[in-house]
């Protein structure tokens, strides 16, 4: 296939470009064979800065190009639409080099080995990098002249690999004390001055918050309390939060959360709005359920057409041109003033989005400024001399123009790519922001898309395939993983018994065609066909990196899947595949955040919630308590007095459940309550 017959906006601006670039696949590889030539393998996607810049000073360069037409098969691979492509050639260029990222720049044999790589490369030797046309002739030279050295390097990286396969998938059992282990790691590593872990640069970890979360909730210790608020609050109050537009930008290349990269992945957004709602409902906080309301009126926003479609964007791109550095979304003292008209309110949204402080200046222009909330407002309103509320109704106004205002600015692109994976990472977010932050709108977007990618990504008996409505897509497990737990999620929210039906029929292919003899799943099929051998050794990813976990959100919705079902198979597979990893997960610690919930559901009491009450109005109550008290590992079940039969309720119930209604049932563990009437008495329960 050619790049400008592509789906991808990535590949598509390839095929505009000098090089010859081929498409990933079997005829690339064969070309290479025949010819003896070796591979310049180029992985990127259409929302990274430094990907555009490179193919601006390279790609696009004639000579460039024609070098690379003369001496390489060029291949082009949006890592989007291949994360499993990318996955592999970034571990293999991470051996080599100690670091990867995008662009990937890798050289490989005909049968797809690699034997350099790296990043980004400069036209010119700079940055502490060689130019990339002297890496182009080196590179080639090398493959040409010294045969023996490029089998040399294949030989070290494969044996590199080869240890970290190894190393991945080491089994063990899983018990309560790996979630204390990752705790104690994520205090560890928590900075006491700005939130989050680590230092610069900083990433938001979504399953990090979410196992803490829980964490704290069951044990109640401050400090995990601590690491929560504090990091949840820094970043909304930084620049890596959109103040004027809401959603999250990808990264902080700072510590205070203020200098961003400005790419909106919806990777991020779906498991951060996920932990924002849930957070709101247990610390009852306006400010997160401001934020889960913020992040799904982004996706109205700039997206409207498609959410109406039952779609999601993938992404929006950081910039609107390869020279261009974060101007949509910066401001100058001055634009901000012109904006206002109104020497008041400038003097405010100077003092409170930090456009006097220099760690908010751009580093290529200084007179640019990302806007954060740099004063909480009851310091700006005592200085200002106002009331809170004052200051409140003239921050939302600032707010209101200076969006308007940015309206009118080009807009970095919006990648439409219906990717069924990060589409369900944002229903299941969605639905999160309805249930437990009481969004507008969110819930009937959320149930829309997640009918949509049913009917346009699975396929009976082979799975979700990566891509809406595209077949020949591929099928891959972060899929089958991301799409099952919104149909578990779905079914709780509204509890139509479809969704569970078809969550099952996820897990069954998934427990068929991913599942190695250990009980791990492997991230492609094993009867999967791929043109070279490194991409037929099954990989096992447990880490979030950058998605939440495959095989622990796996894991984790098994269990939920059991519990609902009362499956004692669904809760042996999730054991299995826990188990397969029980050494390397203990090692990984915090790495593995989403992989630790995991472990917390299977190795921690269970809280099942029946509710026996009618659909009439006013008489819900007991539901809607149910579902928007967030409690770790809890499920929900709903019947009505006709439909209640003993066959249906875990063991437990069977003898306590009448017909009743309204009832409310909760069984912590093997361990029941008396049935409560009441909202506020079942809420009470849920919250201890």
């Amino acid at each position: 296939m050619s790049l400008a017959a592509s789906r991808s906006p990535f590949l598509k601006h390839g095929a505009t470009q000098p090089v010859k670039w081929m498409a990933w696949g079997d005829a690339a590889f064969e070309r290479a064979r025949a010819e003896n030539r070796p591979i310049l393998l180029d992985i990127g996607a259409v929302w990274c800065h430094w990907c555009h810049v490179m193919d601006r000073e390279s790609y696009e360069n004639p000579e460039t190009a024609a070098l690379i037409n003369e001496r390489f098969v060029p291949v082009k691979v949006d890592r989007d639409e291949r994360p499993d492509v990318d996955a592999r050639y970034q571990r293999a260029v991470q051996t080599l080099t100690g670091h990867g990222g995008w662009p990937l720049t890798a050289f490989l044999t005909p049968d797809g080995d690699v034997y350099y790589g790296g990043t980004y490369f400069p036209p010119e030797d700079g940055y502490g990098r060689p130019s990339f046309r002297r890496v182009l002739h080196e590179v080639a030279r090398i493959w040409y002249e010294e045969p023996d050295r490029v089998r040399d390097a294949v030989r070290g990286i494969r044996d590199r690999l080869s240890a970290y396969a190894r190393a991945e998938t080491e089994a063990g059992q899983v018990t309560p004390e790996f979630v204390s282990h990752a705790i104690e790691e994520f205090a560890g590593e928590f900075d006491f001055r700005f939130g989050g872990f680590g230092s610069a640069p900083k990433f938001p970890n979504p399953g990090g918050l979410a196992l803490i979360l829980d964490y704290a909730l069951d044990t109640g210790t401050t400090w995990a309390q601590r690491m929560l608020r504090e990091t949840l609050d820094a970043m909304a109050r930084g620049g890596i939060y959109d103040q004027v537009g809401g959603g999250f930008h990808r990264y902080s290349v700072d510590a205070r959360w203020i200098i961003p990269h400005f790419e909106k992945m919806s990777y991020d957004n779906g498991p951060l709005l996920d932990v924002y709602a849930r957070a709101a409902a247990a610390c009852d906080s306006s400010r997160y359920r401001r934020i889960a309301s913020d992040i799904v009126a982004h996706y109205f926003d700039i997206a409207p057409d498609l959410l109406a479609a039952g779609k999601f964007p993938a992404s929006q791109d950081a910039d609107v041109g390869p020279d261009d550095d974060g101007s949509y979304w910066t401001w100058t003292h001055d634009e901000v003033a012109a904006t206002l008209r109104d020497d008041v309110l400038t003097s405010i949204a100077v003092q409170y989005y930090g456009l006097n402080d220099p760690a908010g200046s751009m580093h290529l222009d200084p007179a640019r400024h990302v806007l954060f909330q740099a004063l909480p407002t009851k310091t700006l309103a005592d200085r200002l001399q106002t009331s809170e509320s004052e200051l409140r109704a003239q921050l939302r106004e600032i707010r209101h123009r200076l969006k308007l205002a940015r309206d009118r600015r080009p807009r970095p692109f919006i990648d439409d790519s219906q990717y069924s994976g990060w589409n369900a990472l944002l229903v299941s977010g969605f639905l999160a922001a309805a249930r437990y932050a009481d969004t507008a709108r969110a819930a009937d977007v959320a149930v829309s898309a997640l009918d949509r990618i049913w009917q346009g990504a699975f396929r009976e008996g082979v799975g979700v395939v990566h891509r809406v409505d595209d077949a020949d897509s591929g099928v891959l497990l972060e899929d089958q993983a991301y799409v099952a737990q919104a149909l578990v999620d779905a079914f709780e929210f509204t509890q139509r018994e479809v969704y569970l039906d078809r969550c099952r029929q996820v897990l069954d292919i998934v427990r068929r065609r991913f599942a190695a003899e250990s009980g791990a799943f492997a991230d492609r099929p094993f009867d999967s066909p791929a043109p070279v051998a490194g991409l037929r050794e099954p990989q096992f990813p447990i880490a979030d990196a950058p998605t939440p976990s495959a095989n622990g959100v796996m894991a984790m919705v098994l269990l939920r899947a059991a519990a609902l079902l009362h499956d004692d198979e669904l809760r042996a597979a999730s054991l299995g595949a826990l188990n397969a990893f029980g050494a390397t997960a203990r090692r990984m610690g915090a790495g593995a955040a989403t992989f630790m919930r995991a472990v917390s559901w299977a190795t921690e009491p269970v809280t099942t919630v029946v509710i026996v009450d009618d659909d009439e109005i006013g008489r819900d109550a007991l539901f809607r308590t149910a579902l928007r008290t967030y409690r770790p590992r809890t499920v929900v079940r709903r019947f009505s007095p006709a439909n209640l039969t003993a066959d249906v309720l875990p063991p437990e119930l069977r003898a306590m459940v009448s017909a009743e209604a309204p009832r409310a049932y909760v069984c912590v563990g093997n361990a029941c309550r008396q049935p409560v009437r009441s909202a506020a008495e079942l809420q009470a329960i849920l919250s201890e």
